[in-house]
């Protein structure tokens, strides 16, 4: 199989249907290949759009970009619900952070401190006012402190609209995955100057696809496409996470409007409201290469955690447990840049793929029109990994 396009893109999450719409819509031809579009870790996610309450010491870099994505998110947001009449679910009632103890207290006003000295919104409350905001929450916390500039979004259905916006926009999508970037003599024509200027990559079946440009967006799956260099497929690895879903039985009214972050026994724990009634509570971090299997001992502790912070878990329904791979990185950002003539890799997002597919399409758009990207992706090229 041989199909010319202005751009090929391996990898349809988030990162690669927001690229692919982008560019379409731009008037560019666009092949994406995947084995379920829309699908992988943008769909076993909770959605939080959270700069501010996940911004920690040694990360400035990684706040800069991950502020400028958010700022960029509601407009897109907004796009995407015009073009195909749905909704993302989009909320910005921003996080509560909560504490059990005189030291989990301490800990997180440092933390307060240092979001403060960059800018960001941070109200400090004892345990009755964390209460009034949250009353199902357990009366069994030293206090919080709530971050206003956090959001938050149903990634099923923001992963949803932008798969209908790109195929609205002309995107054309191929079952499979990439598994090699071929060299560029591949397919050369000697008679033909224009298949001097193409890109070709082979899919797992042997097929092959030709484009002026590559881009590379397969999350953790990144590390395993052949032909790119080294130490970007080596600073890719996968993360797995395991969350719960539940919803709210009917009848019981709404019980959070919050994000809610906690750390219970020294275990981060988060739990994220939807707007019908549905319930997220994630999420584990484990270093089991692709393993993407439910575990008891995940959900058992996961809902333990759940208990501690908010009792009245115990009443609601569990619809489904579910593990991912997030794409994680040795400093925790992303990857954006070429790594050769005529491909580009967009990867690396770990937790922040929902909140940085906006301003990471952007990026990439820039890179493929020969403009420069916003300055604040400077410090995420692919040339920081030796």
């Amino acid at each position: 199989m041989v199909a010319d396009a202005d751009l090929v893109i391996a990898g349809g999450g988030v990162i690669g249907c927001a690229i692919a719409w982008r560019a379409a819509s731009a008037g560019l031809t666009v092949t994406l290949v995947d084995p379920r579009a829309g699908d992988g870790a943008s769909l076993v996610a909770a959605g939080m759009l959270a700069p501010v309450s996940e911004a920690l010491f040694g990360e400035g870099d990684l706040l800069t970009v991950n502020l400028l994505a958010l700022r960029r998110f509601p407009e897109v947001a907004a796009e995407l619900e015009r073009v195909t009449g749905q909704q993302v679910g989009l909320r910005q009632e921003g996080t509560l952070a909560i504490a059990y103890d005189p030291g989990d207290y301490a800990a997180l006003l440092r933390l307060t401190e240092f979001r403060r000295s960059a800018g960001l919104d941070a109200e400090e409350l004892d345990s009755r006012a964390c209460r009034k905001l949250e009353p199902f929450l357990t009366p069994d916390m030293h206090g919080g402190v709530r971050f206003g500039g956090d959001w938050s979004v149903d990634n099923r259905r923001y992963a949803s609209v932008l798969h209908a916006a790109m195929l609205a926009a002309g995107v054309r999508v191929v079952p499979g995955r990439v598994t090699e970037l071929l060299d560029g003599s591949t397919g050369q024509d000697p008679s033909d100057d224009n298949s001097k200027n193409r890109r070709w990559v082979r899919l797992a079946g042997g097929d092959t696809l030709a484009a002026r440009w590559v881009v590379v967006a397969a999350g953790a799956w990144t590390s395993t496409i052949a032909g790119l260099p080294e130490p970007v497929r080596a600073a890719i690895r996968p993360v797995k996470g395991q969350l719960l879903r539940l919803r709210v039985p009917e009848g019981m009214g709404e019980i959070l409007t919050h994000t809610i972050r906690a750390t219970v026994r020294g275990t981060d724990i988060y739990l994220v409201p939807r707007a019908d009634g549905e319930l997220i509570i994630g999420a584990t971090q484990e270093e089991r290469g692709f393993d993407q299997t439910v575990t008891a001992g995940a959900v058992h502790d996961l809902l333990r955690d759940a208990l501690s912070v908010l009792p009245v878990t115990s009443e609601l329904i569990l619809t489904e447990t579910c593990a991912g791979l997030r794409p994680g990185t040795p400093d925790n950002g992303p990857i954006l840049g070429p790594v050769g003539p005529g491909v580009l890799v967009a990867g690396g997002h770990y937790r922040n793929g929902i909140l940085m597919s906006a301003a990471t399409a952007d990026a990439a758009m820039a890179y493929l029109t020969g403009q420069r990207p916003p300055a604040e992706w400077a410090a995420f090229t692919p040339e920081r990994f030796p």
